[in-house]
């Protein structure tokens, strides 16, 4: 199993490296299964955001703060609640909703339907309020800040540097909130340091091969195999 760790956080960071977003919904189709939704839920965490962190820097001159500090604070706001909502359901629940979610946010990214172009910056609250939701219990507040940045027709570039802001404001908030829970156990920690070259190696490969390798089609890939991983955790 230990193995597996790495190789798991290894294929979500070159994922995100690649598209931008995707990290925590690859990570998190497969160490809950194998960590329990306590332990993988603050590794991914804090994997997410010494990538964020990173992959921020690199389009830091194509972030739009204007774009998206509606969505971060709707998702501070929010977070507390998708945190205490985790601790009322068991585990298994727990683990069949995100696989429902998984799921049916990859039907949707595979389908692509045309979306409204959404104007009014108010939306972003919405939007922001349902990704914190997300982070708090699932980590996984991505699809939401996606759908938004793709109704409001973000650039590539300004895409991904926007979402690495929006997700660093929501991983460092569920950071502190399972510190204060007193969930980073030394075993998290464990994880963390011994993923960190995973985490190192899926950068540096995802930016050397960001011009080689077709992002839509690998994006499809991913989606692919996000739908396995969804049901299986639903099947479990």
């Amino acid at each position: 199993m230990n193995w597996i760790v790495p190789v798991a956080i290894f294929f979500g960071v070159f994922t995100q490296t690649l598209t931008g977003f995707g990290s925590a919904l690859v990570t998190m189709s497969i160490l809950p299964g194998l960590l329990g939704i306590t332990t993988a839920s603050p590794l991914v965490a804090l994997m997410a955001i010494t990538l964020e962190l990173i992959l921020l820097i690199r389009y830091r001159s194509a972030m739009n703060f204007g774009a998206v500090w509606r969505l971060s604070l709707a998702a501070i706001l929010a977070i507390p609640i998708g945190l205490t909502a985790i601790r009322t359901i068991s585990e298994d629940l727990v683990l069949t909703i995100l696989g429902a979610v998984l799921v049916l946010y990859s039907l949707y990214a595979l389908i692509t339907p045309k979306l409204p172009e959404l104007k009014p910056p108010a939306w972003a609250f919405g939007f922001g309020f349902a990704g914190g939701l997300l982070s708090g219990a699932y980590n996984v507040g991505g699809p939401p800040a996606v759908v938004y940045g793709n109704c409001r027709g973000w650039r590539p570039d300004e895409f991904k540097s926007n979402l690495q802001a929006f997700f660093i404001v929501n991983d460092t908030m569920v950071v502190i909130s399972h510190g204060l829970a007193g969930n980073l156990t030394p075993i998290v920690w464990s994880y963390y340091l011994s993923a960190l070259p995973a985490i190192l190696l899926g950068i540096f490969l995802g930016l050397k091969f960001d011009r080689r390798i077709n992002p839509a089609t690998f994006r499809t890939s991913v989606l692919l195999l996000l739908i396995v991983m969804g049901a299986r955790l639903i099947l479990i």
